[in-house]
């Protein structure tokens, strides 16, 4: 449906808006969230979709004015610090990414994203006890999320809680047989567990998946070694 076709007395236009956005209707998208704010300029609720349709677009700057303008519309309007927190992260601001999705949570947006998009904006700025806290609840949330579970089994590995970390990283392989990553961090885990077998095995199945897998290729020859 063209822009031409919705009509004036047709006020949700919110909805018309998001549903451009699923079919990348980038500027027919842009039209309906401006009638939007047009039509009730105090409603938080456009500006936030707008921001969201600029952070698609990669226009982060302006996405962040958006977003600004809807809390300071609704201060407790959840999902506009979460979209803001996504474009500081975008853009590698990790410390005020973090302070956007705590606040997001502050306001009750207590969801599986958040709480992942919180614990990678730790683990960039290398506070992995918080960043390990919110990968957990973020799995505990969502088991199937396959990303929140391999950030949380990797970030075990490294504070050396390698016995949980293979629990972990197993359960990721399971859910995603084909994650190369997943294998090659198994593998070290392996390794540091002295199971030099089964450190053998992962490095083989992550160079099976990704025959370019430098780090794979490494520790294969390095266990092979060990092995003879």
């Amino acid at each position: 449906m063209s822009n031409n076709e919705l009509s004036s007395n047709e006020t949700n236009w919110n909805e018309k808006g998001i549903s451009y956005m699923n079919e990348q209707n980038y500027e027919e998208a842009a039209k309906a969230f401006n009638a939007a704010i047009e039509e009730n300029p105090k409603d938080a609720t456009a500006f936030i979709n707008f921001g969201n349709l600029l952070g698609a677009v990669n226009d982060y700057e302006r996405a962040l004015i958006f977003f600004d303008k809807a809390i300071e519309l609704d201060e407790h309007a959840a999902t506009a610090y979460y979209g803001a927190g996504t474009i500081y992260f975008k853009q590698d601001q990790f410390e005020e990414a973090a302070k956007m999705f705590k606040q997001a949570l502050v306001e009750k947006l207590e969801e599986a994203d958040v709480f992942f998009m919180l614990g990678m904006s730790y683990y960039q700025l290398g506070a992995l006890p918080h960043a390990l806290a919110n990968f957990k609840r973020a799995v505990e949330l969502n088991k199937s999320d396959v990303d929140a579970r391999f950030q949380y089994g990797l970030t075990l590995a490294q504070l050396e809680q390698v016995e949980d970390a293979v629990v972990e990283l197993e359960e990721v392989v399971k859910l995603a047989p084909e994650h190369a990553d997943a294998h090659f961090n198994l593998g070290v885990a392996y390794a540091y567990q002295e199971n030099l077998t089964k450190a053998l095995q992962a490095f083989e199945e992550a160079l099976r998946i990704q025959p370019d897998h430098a780090l794979a290729a490494n520790g294969r020859k390095t266990v092979s070694e060990a092995l003879q």
